[in-house]
């Protein structure tokens, strides 16, 4: 067991956001250092030890899903949550796919954030549960009407409820009612979490 507390960076060019989210990992005993930019950042990636990172998506320079592009490029193996704002859905999905451990959309909830940070610094000694995880995944996808696993294919993709019923030649209303649906039925809290199990069951490889 490492007997040092683990460390939280968090890159982000708002520095209300940097601070806010400072002082809620410090209250929850976390150490914590803040960078303004990702460029700055990676200026100290190779000497990362038990740490995650949260990134803004959207920032001047290198962006969120460019730094996590850089860390793979680097065999920097750390978990990399990203906060979104609003309607970026899709730069969430292709940040899963790039390798984030979490995205989260803004406002977000601090439990969920703190949630999310402990499950990033434990994934560490997940890639053991990951097959079983799978199995379990795929049961739940096995119960989806075909309906629901197009809305499903479509969500993952990025794609809005509106585009989501043009291309599938139905009401918003109802895509609304399938995406409900198979929320419930993958037992998923959060889109997040919808995006992470199908990318745990493949759906979002090759796209």
């Amino acid at each position: 067991m490492p007997s040092e507390k683990p460390v939280v960076y968090v890159v982000d060019d708002d520095e209300a956001s940097r601070q806010s989210l400072a002082f809620l990992l410090q209250a929850a005993d976390f150490n914590v250092h803040t960078y303004a930019s990702a460029t700055v950042f990676l200026d100290l990636a190779s000497k990362l030890g038990w740490s995650c990172v949260i990134t803004d998506v959207r920032m001047p320079g290198m962006s969120g899903i460019e730094l996590l592009r850089r860390l793979k490029e680097l065999d920097v193996n750390v978990p990399v949550i990203v906060i979104t704002g609003h309607g970026d859905v899709p730069l969430a999905v292709e940040a899963m796919k790039v390798g984030a451990a979490d995205f989260l959309e803004k406002p977000f909830d601090d439990d969920v954030l703190l949630s999310s940070v402990r499950m990033a610094l434990a994934q560490r000694d997940g890639d053991k549960r990951r097959h079983g995880e799978r199995a379990e995944i795929e049961s739940r996808l096995a119960v989806l009407s075909p309906r629901e696993r197009d809305v499903l294919s479509g969500l993952v993709s990025g794609r809005a409820n509106k585009q989501i019923a043009y291309d599938l030649g139905i009401s918003p209303r109802t895509v609304e009612i399938y995406r409900a649906n198979l929320m419930n039925k993958m037992q998923a809290g959060s889109l997040s979490e919808l995006v992470r199990m199908a990318l745990i069951a493949g759906m979002l490889e090759n796209r």
